[in-house]
């Protein structure tokens, strides 16, 4: 299959080219679409063999279920039932934005699409891209992030390319990703809500508009072996081909830590990675050193991070060493990110 590329501008959006994209979908076809938070491998949500299509193309497990987007808050009643309270305080707050909510699912959307739970991911993205093409396809848009499973999520359209290129129908690009990470997942079907996934609607948010959230044990701990309610739950994500180790600590114990081990590794003939900040850069004089920005800027540390996974990748790193990121609203997601990466390797000095 040949993968077609269309580049859009945000200036003036080509609509013929979102109406070809939509097309697409309503065969059953998939489209890789840009996200104000990362990149989205589109298929029609109501569509079984869509979804099926979609857990191929990435190698996705089918029991991790898919997020439907929704371009207008009246669509949501289609697909989810019992809506709370908290719920539509939260689409008022946050949506169109990098909110998804977890809802009781109506009949209308297959259990194909949900990983085979009663349940169903929702999402309104403010990106008008996307929004262009969820309304284009018919309204329902079931997307994962555009990237083969397991990898660094995808920011940019060559990113997605370079994971998906001959196995779906068309690439939308729309520049470089704004956020960096995935929407924040929150359970509105259990009360107290729970998050599931950490992101840019961070928690203090979230009790700003609808009191007490609890956060699942799992964010920042090794998956446990049940049956995920929200997408990356379960299984390992957002690796690159190198070994990942995360170093914990107070910041002039870990680059000693990130120094020494660097040292060793190089000596023992190894390429090795180096994830640091602008403040700390400097401090390491051997090895590949990448910085993620400022961490006074936790959104610039956000924005870059898969793209500096993926970065490692096309040095060819045999390993990779990272501070920690802890401090600050989004520490919780950033930190998310980087476990899933490393498999839970963390050295603690």
């Amino acid at each position: 299959m040949e993968t077609q590329i269309r580049k859009l501008s945000y200036d003036r959006i080509d609509e013929e080219v979102i109406k070809e994209a939509g097309e697409i979908l309503k065969k059953g076809g998939l489209v890789a679409f840009p996200t104000e938070t990362v990149y989205g491998l589109g298929g029609d949500a109501l569509n079984p063999a869509s979804s099926g299509k979609i857990y191929a193309a990435k190698g996705r497990p089918s029991d991790n279920p898919l997020i439907v987007h929704i371009a207008k808050r009246e669509d949501l009643d289609r697909i989810a039932e019992d809506v709370p309270e908290k719920a539509r305080r939260l689409m008022n707050a946050f949506w169109p934005g990098p909110l998804t909510l977890i809802l009781k699912k109506k009949p209308l959307v297959p259990d194909k699409t949900t990983g085979g739970l009663p349940t169903v991911a929702v999402r309104m993205p403010s990106d008008r891209i996307a929004a262009g093409l969820i309304l284009a396809a018919g309204g329902f848009v079931a997307a994962p992030s555009a990237n083969v499973s397991g990898r660094p999520s995808t920011t940019t359209a060559s990113h997605v390319a370079e994971d998906l290129g001959g196995k779906i129908e068309m690439i939308l690009d729309g520049g470089q990703a704004v956020i960096g990470l995935e929407s924040t997942i929150v359970d509105v079907s259990v009360d107290p809500p729970m998050i599931l996934r950490p992101g840019a609607v961070t928690k203090s948010m979230l009790e700003g508009e609808i009191g007490k959230v609890e956060t699942d044990k799992a964010i920042i701990a090794p998956d446990s072996g049940i049956r995920p309610k929200a997408p990356g739950m379960k299984y390992r994500h957002y690796a690159p081909r190198a070994s990942l180790m995360v170093v914990e600590g107070e910041q002039e114990a870990v680059i000693s830590a990130i120094r020494r081990l660097a040292g060793e590794a190089r000596q023992a003939g190894k390429k090795v990675g180096i994830i640091a900040t602008d403040e700390t850069a400097s401090r390491y004089p051997e090895g590949l050193v990448q910085s993620l920005g400022a961490r006074s800027r936790e959104e610039e540390i956000s924005a870059h991070l898969f793209e500096v996974l993926r970065r490692f990748d096309d040095m060819e790193a045999d390993c990779i060493y990272s501070e920690a990121f802890q401090e600050g609203e989004m520490g919780t997601a950033i930190m998310n990110r980087l476990l899933k990466a490393a498999g839970h390797q963390v050295l603690n000095v």
